[in-house]
This record gives C-alpha cells, structure tokens and sequence, in this order.
C-alpha cells in the first residue's frame, strides 16, 4: 500500500510541474496556413500613466480565419513585470502560435519585429524604475501631458516603424533563435495575459472588419489607446467600429458576461487542447462561414471613443 502511494505521490509531482511549465510558456492552435503579413500602423499616444503597449498580432479563428488583434495600451498585472508578445512558429508543417505573457524579463517572441520597442529581441521602449514605469519616447508615443515619467535613449535603433512585415518565425519567415537572455527568461515565474487583453482578443472576433478575408490584410482598426477605448486606422484617423464589434465592446464596457458561444475557442486565447486536436487533423483548420452581421433584437450603445496618433509598424 505504502507503495502505490509514493507512486501515485511521484506522479502528482510530475504531473504539477508540467502543468507549471506549460502556464509559463503555453502554445495555441496550430494551423496550416500562413498569417498575412503584419500591418504598419501608427501607435497611439499612451493615456494613462503605467500603461504598457502590447503589439498587434494576427489571431486564429477556427471558423473565420486569421483576424487582426489590435495593437493596445494594457495595465500590466503586476509593478516589474513586462510583456512578452507572442509569435507565429512554423516547423515545415504547421504554424503553431506560442502564447505571450508577463514577466519580469523579456523573453522569445520569435525575431518578429513588432515595432514601438519590440524590435524582435528584447524591449527598448521603457523601464521599470522602482514602482515607475518610465517611458522612451525616442521610441514610443505619450501623452505628456499625462505621462511625466519619460526619457530619451537615442542609441536604440528608432523603430518607430518595423523594419520588415515577417509574422512569424521559420522557414519562410524569420529565422531568429532563442538567446542565453530570452531562455533564462522563459524558465521564469510567468503571468497570462490579463482579463483585460482576453476581452480585447474577445471584442476582436466579434469585428467583422478585423478579418483578413474581409480585409486582404489591411484591418480597419489597427490599434487602440486602451482596451474599449477609441480606435484607429492604419493611417491614425479614427475607425468607426462595424455594429458587431459594438456589440462586444458594450458587454465588455458594461460588465455582461459572454454568452455560451462567447466562452468557445472564437472568443479565448486558444488553449493547448485545441492544438493537440489542430495537430490530430493534421493542421487542417481551415476558414468556413464568415461571421454574420445581423443585427440584436436590442441595439447596444457604443462605447464614447476618443482618439489617438498612429505610426507605423512593420
């Protein structure tokens, strides 16, 4: 008896810790189609003191396709931690998306060059000074008169603007690998992404507008100065969100909870069962029905927008 309890003790340790390993670094659906090229967009202004900007990346969505998350102004979860963003990987077969999350350093996302900061290693665009987030604006947009905490490091390369449109990492795409930095990173103490970014990813979904099918890779909002806060162009002018995506942003304003539907892969960051399932069938995961328009018996209020300055991203 004593036996089979220190073998079922053993097992209760293992199976913890790879639990604890996959929380850190956690890995999405996996599909067999490219993600479109990344966007360049303008970033808009930083609104609130202590705010973090976490880049726009193409998402997956099992029904509609790839579709574009707007690049955001987030509160980090915890004073020191950053954002690691997260990144398209492509072994020759499929292209598996590797989750991004917070820690106290910058880890691996891929080479891809994000822009603002995220230049495909590490993060040039602010710092953690004691419980002070202070902001580079050689490199990122603030509102100064909001932000006082700001600096100027003009011996980072300016990337204002990405040099290349690669979206993800791979043959084909960029061939950056890991260093000694990023790795030890990686086997840090990790945060997922907040409550706050899984309703931006939610509000996303629900645009029409924001897929790529609808947009040849050109989505109508590029960015945002908060998550249910004002949205924006490429170009920097303000988007008029489509009356699905208004529907979203005001459940989320408002506190409603997501329906059954809502609480699916569609709405969610994608999680590890979902790429085991993509990889059984062998990655095939391919567009169906685009996403209906149709209007609620009830018409929700849009949320008050503002509006901020974009830049491009590459």
């Amino acid at each position: 008896m004593k036996k089979i309890a220190s073998v079922f003790m053993v097992l209760l340790i293992v199976s913890a810790a790879s639990v604890k390993t996959y929380a850190q670094i956690s890995i999405g659906v996996s599909v067999n189609i490219a993600p479109p090229v990344l966007p360049t967009y303008t970033q808009p202004p930083c609104p609130v003191d202590g705010y973090l900007w976490t880049p726009g990346y193409w998402a997956y969505d099992q029904d509609g396709g790839y579709y574009w998350v707007p690049g955001v102004w987030v509160s980090p979860p915890r004073v020191g931690y950053l954002w690691t963003p997260g990144y398209w990987g492509f072994d020759g077969t499929v292209y598996v998306f590797h989750e991004g999350y917070w820690g106290r350093h910058i880890g691996f996302y891929g080479g891809v060059n994000y822009g603002y900061g995220y230049a495909g290693s590490g993060y040039v665009g602010g710092r953690w000074a004691g419980n002070s987030f202070q902001y580079n604006t050689a490199v990122v947009n603030v509102n100064k008169t909001i932000v006082h905490n700001t600096y100027i490091n003009n011996t980072v390369i300016n990337n204002h603007v990405t040099v290349n449109n690669n979206s993800f990492n791979g043959p084909g795409g960029v061939t950056a690998k890991p260093g000694p930095q990023e790795r030890a990173a990686e086997k840090e103490s990790h945060i997922q992404p907040t409550s706050d970014q899984v309703t931006h990813r939610q509000v996303a979904v629900k645009d029409p507008s924001q897929f790529a099918k609808n947009n040849n890779g050109h989505p109508a909002t590029a960015a945002m100065n908060k998550v249910n806060g004002s949205r924006f162009t490429p170009e920097g002018s303000r988007a008029q969100p489509s009356s699905r995506a208004n529907i979203g942003d005001a459940q989320a304003h408002n506190g409603a909870s997501p329906s059954s539907a809502d609480n699916s892969v569609k709405g969610h960051f994608p999680t590890r069962r979902a790429n085991v399932a993509a990889v059984n069938n062998g990655g095939s995961t391919r567009p169906a029905a685009q996403h209906s328009n149709r209007a609620p018996r009830r018409q929700a209020s849009a949320p008050r927008e503002e509006r901020p300055h974009r830049e491009r991203q590459r």
